[in-house]
């Protein structure tokens, strides 16, 4: 395989947009945001794209990749779409890596968008829960909210987590979005704000919770020798992993825990794993990532984590996947301060899912984003001036993507190649 670099990156704001956008407008919005930061980058230079939105009901079309594509002025060149549930900005974004790992492209364009306020919440509730069995789970558990609540009663039970520990991710994460501008959600939370807003189902409260979202993402990705043509600071792709699991939560067995490199088997002789209350294709995507990338002990290599938490508790339970902590010290981990921006691995510092929004198939590729900016140096640069969020000196950092309930979860490692 060969080397491969992120080379820019683009984001619309996060919203529930008024008036409604195209889907076409606001990928070429976040396309023409990247093709400025690389501008020795021309069209004819583009090999081709990969196109990702997670549900064509909330377009009510067909194929609308290839009218990205169209829009963005890339046709006939080659394209294909990428769906994956929630994880489908992050397969996409692994999509354009293999592109360029085969030597099959030079410069790949990754683009993900979703428009999921043209749709009425309920409404939006239930496309996204056909990404569960609709023979089996479905029927009986409903919306996700009602999966995760239920994975993370386990999680408590198992371990003691808390519901303020819980709410102490939602007061960082919408905290950290005061300072991003590109975030739907930035708030000045207490715990108290948290454990009090509105309960959906318990014990994840509104707050808990992220919120639907009309957004578009780019990232251009590059072989070795144009990432060195395009910019004076490319971001070496170092590390990839891909994990899945059973549809079916009730199909997950217990076994021994995957262990990293840095844990030993006897720390959890006594866990039942996973279980509901962890996932296992974090881990094995984690693992993979990890293998690839050198990392033998990811607290102290990674500077910083952009993790999928559509829910607090989901924030919480990868922190135990990617090996941050220990299984079962998750909510000691966020209550201790470890995953604020000044703690010892930020997590989250752009705002997360929770504050910045999560329209499904950009997700995934404004983590990559914000990670290049973050590796760049450039957070001040991007955000108006405000380099409040700049992780000052990282070098190396994960992006982390979660479809459904755990069935497709992506890790990419990115560091300095400069």
């Amino acid at each position: 395989m060969r080397p491969v670099y992120m080379v820019s990156g683009g984001i619309t704001k996060f919203a529930k947009s008024t008036p409604k956008k195209d889907f076409r407008y606001m990928a070429k919005e976040s396309f023409d945001q990247a093709m400025a930061d690389v501008p020795n980058l021309t069209l004819d230079q583009i090999d081709g794209s990969v196109i990702a939105y997670f549900s064509d009901h909330f377009t009510r079309q067909l194929m609308a990749g290839i009218m990205v594509q169209d829009y963005l002025g890339l046709t006939p060149k080659p394209s294909k779409r990428v769906e994956s549930g929630g994880a489908t900005g992050g397969m996409c974004f692994q999509s354009a890596w293999e592109s360029i790992a085969s030597g099959r492209m030079n410069v790949c364009v990754a683009v993900g968008f979703e428009t999921m306020s043209h749709v009425n919440t309920w409404k939006g509730n239930e496309f996204i829960a056909l990404a569960s069995d609709v023979n089996f789970d479905y029927p009986v558990g409903g919306f996700y909210t009602g999966y995760y609540a239920m994975m993370v009663k386990r999680h408590m039970h198992e371990f003691g987590t808390t519901e303020r520990q819980l709410a102490a991710v939602s007061v960082k994460n919408h905290g950290n979005a005061m300072h991003n501008p590109y975030a739907q959600f930035p708030a000045e939370l207490t715990i108290e704000d948290v454990l009090n807003s509105e309960m959906v189902a318990d014990p994840l409260k509104r707050l808990d919770i992220c919120v639907m979202s009309d957004g578009a993402a780019t990232a251009i990705l590059a072989s070795e020798e144009m990432a060195f043509k395009l910019t004076d600071k490319p971001i070496l792709v170092s590390g990839v992993g891909t994990g899945t699991d059973a549809m079916r939560l009730s199909d997950r067995p217990s076994r021994e825990v995957i262990l990293l490199d840095h844990e030993r088997a006897e720390d959890y002789k006594d866990l039942k794993y996973p279980g509901v209350h962890s996932f296992r294709g974090g881990r094995v995507a984690a693992k993979e990532a990890y293998k690839m990338a050198g990392i033998d002990n990811p607290i102290e290599q990674l500077d910083f984590v952009e993790l999928h938490d559509a829910f607090t508790s989901s924030e919480i339970q990868t922190y135990e996947d990617l090996g941050l902590c220990k299984y079962g010290d998750g909510g000691k981990f966020v209550e201790s301060g470890a995953a604020n921006v000044d703690g010892k691995i930020p997590v989250n510092p752009s705002g997360g899912l929770l504050a910045c929004g999560h329209p499904v198939g950009a997700t995934g590729l404004m983590q990559s984003v914000f990670a290049l900016w973050q590796l760049q140096g450039t957070i001040g640069k991007h955000f108006g001036g405000d380099d409040t969020l700049q992780i000052k000196g990282a070098k190396r950092g994960l992006i982390h993507s979660h479809a459904g309930t755990g069935t497709y979860i992506t890790c990419s490692i990115l560091e300095r190649g400069f």
